[in-house]
């Protein structure tokens, strides 16, 4: 007998399960995770070395002051009027001083949990905020793809790391729904 459908429990084509929860699949996430946590950890490697970044912020002032600044036709980088007035407080306010190093590290500590396999599905949801602000301040680069692979690997976080720490870690830390080992599992 097959299980009532139900509104509130909507299965995954087996095609998803298979590609997002099998282990089968962890080389392609695992392939995925360590081309998008390079990308970070060199960002972040070359800005926790430079002191525009880690001492006072002027790269980050520069970076805002240029895409909440007007061109000659008197258009601006940033599409939304909200996200321009958020930067423009935040330059007000002096929040580069310490938003800068928090870039920088946040940026390399996404990158080195992307490689390592820890807690990959945390490292890829912060690494696609940053990339989702720089395409709000007006920064294509590498953000679209970045982004895109990074929506990928927080839907695969259940394999993404599993060549990595996460098959170890995720089982001892379990769950909200469900704990592991080290939060008092019942076996």
């Amino acid at each position: 007998m097959t299980e009532e459908w139900r509104p509130e429990i909507l299965p995954d084509p087996p095609y998803v399960q298979t590609l997002f929860s099998s282990s089968r699949f962890a080389w392609l996430w695992t392939l995925v995770r360590l081309y998008v946590g390079w990308a970070w950890l060199t960002a972040g490697w070359g800005k926790i070395h430079n002191p525009a970044w880690v001492r006072g912020g002027a790269a980050v002032q520069g970076y805002w002051s240029r895409a909440v600044g007007l061109s000659e036709a008197g258009q601006t980088t940033v599409t939304y009027d909200w996200y321009r007035t958020f930067l423009t407080w935040l330059l007000e306010g002096g929040h580069y001083t310490w938003m800068a190093p928090l870039i920088a590290w946040g940026e390399f500590l996404v990158g080195l949990g992307l490689i390592v396999g820890a807690l990959t599905g945390f490292a890829a949801f912060f690494g696609a905020l940053m990339n989702f602000n720089f395409m709000l301040a007006g920064t294509a680069s590498t953000n679209p793809v970045l982004f895109f692979l990074s929506i990928l690997l927080i839907m695969a976080w259940k394999v993404a790391g599993w060549y990595g720490v996460d098959r170890w870690l995720l089982p001892a830390l379990g769950t909200p729904w469900k704990p592991g080992k080290l939060r008092g599992e019942s076996s």
